[in-house]
Formats: C-alpha cells, sequence, structure tokens
C-alpha cells in the first residue's frame, strides 16, 4: 500500500490511510497516532455496551493490541476507523459473554459493597421516592440511559451505540456485524423502542 490516502468502497476520502500505510511498514509513531486519535471514541463505544469502566478500559486496550498485530491483513475497504469499531465491538460481546457467566457462578450479597466511579460504598436503603429536583440531575438521567441501554440483549444494545451514539451508517453497522442494512434498522427500532419504554418506567412523567 502507498502512502497516499485512498478511497474507501463510499468514496469518502480516508484521512488514516497514510497513518496507516506507515504503520504497516512498522512505523510505531505512526500507530500510536492512531491510538491517540481512536482512544477516547472506542472506550465510549466499549463502556456504552458494557457498562463497566474497567471492563471497557481492558477491551480497549485489547483492541488496539489486536488491531496493531493484524494490521498488514488490513486492505482498506472499509475505513480504519470502521474496522477498528468492529474489533471493539467483537472483543466488547466476548467479554460480555465472559461477564455474564461469571456473575452466574458467584453469589450476590445484598450487604455487599456497591461500586462507584469514587470507590466503594456500603448499600443504603432508599428512604423514600427522590425529589423532582433529585430526579433531573443531569448525571442521574445520564445513569438511567445507561442503565436501559445496559438492560437490552447484546443484538440491540451494540446497533443502538453504533448508530444513535457513534452515527455510523447502517451500511457501515451491518458490514461491523456482518447483517444486511434492514436488519441492522430493524434491530435498531426495536432497541429505541426498549429504552423508550425503560426510561418511562423509571422516569415516568419526567420525559
Amino acid at each position: 500500500m502507498s502512502n497516499i490516502p485512498t478511497e474507501n468502497s463510499s468514496g469518502a476520502l480516508d484521512a488514516d490511510a497514510s497513518l496507516v500505510a506507515l504503520s504497516q511498514q512498522g512505523d510505531l509513531s505512526a500507530f500510536e497516532a492512531l491510538v491517540a486519535k481512536y482512544q477516547k471514541r472506542m472506550l465510549n463505544i466499549a463502556f456504552r455496551f458494557l457498562g463497566d469502566h474497567d471492563d471497557a478500559c481492558e477491551v480497549v486496550q485489547d483492541a488496539f493490541v489486536s488491531a496493531y498485530r493484524n494490521l498488514r491483513g488490513f486492505r482498506a475497504e472499509a475505513k480504519f476507523s470502521t474496522w477498528l469499531t468492529a474489533i471493539t465491538m467483537n472483543l466488547s460481546r466476548n467479554r460480555l459473554k465472559r461477564m455474564k457467566l461469571h456473575q452466574a457462578r458467584v453469589p450476590v450479597s445484598l450487604d455487599a459493597p456497591i461500586r462507584t466511579d469514587d470507590g466503594e460504598m456500603m448499600p443504603d436503603p432508599p428512604s423514600g421516592e427522590p425529589s423532582v429536583l433529585d430526579r433531573m440531575e443531569k448525571r442521574d438521567v445520564q445513569a438511567k440511559v445507561q442503565d436501559c441501554i445496559k438492560a437490552l440483549e447484546p443484538d440491540f444494545r451494540e446497533v443502538l451505540v453504533l448508530r444513535d451514539l457513534q452515527d455510523y451508517s447502517y451500511e457501515e453497522i451491518g458490514g461491523m456485524l456482518k447483517v444486511a442494512a434492514g436488519t441492522v434498522k430493524s434491530r435498531l427500532f426495536r432497541a429505541r423502542e426498549s429504552v423508550k419504554d425503560c426510561l418511562k418506567k423509571s422516569m415516568g412523567d419526567l420525559l
């Protein structure tokens, strides 16, 4: 592959082509530039799919390792970002399966500490309905949305994350997941409806 940026199948200029070409020739700094460019985006995708920051970080690290190892086989049939996202989604899917198996085998105590972004805290039984102001807090709303996304089956969760949160086209998503664009649209419709229903149950008249 030359170092001149090429066009992908959709006709759009792939701005990453030069960095990819250099990386394929063993230029580590070029690959590090790709990591810097897409690390945050891949972390967002993995976190939205898995719902756990630590697991998402490990998935993204594995995704970049896998991408680097398989870079020579990348033929630019799709954009590098699309190819990398497909790797991230595949690893996230496998991680989710392992997480579910682990959770099924480990007994859960109602008195066990709850993990949060700030560490661990002991469970505190609710003392009543939260106030309207509390429910309107932005972080609270975001947490509820993430909970509703996490409640989706993986097939529906992944299309919602890729389309609504990452703005990939139906064709790109279909290519990543190896399904028809029509299947993507169908799953996305069901995913959106499920999230709406979940939020209505969680937040009631605030929606």
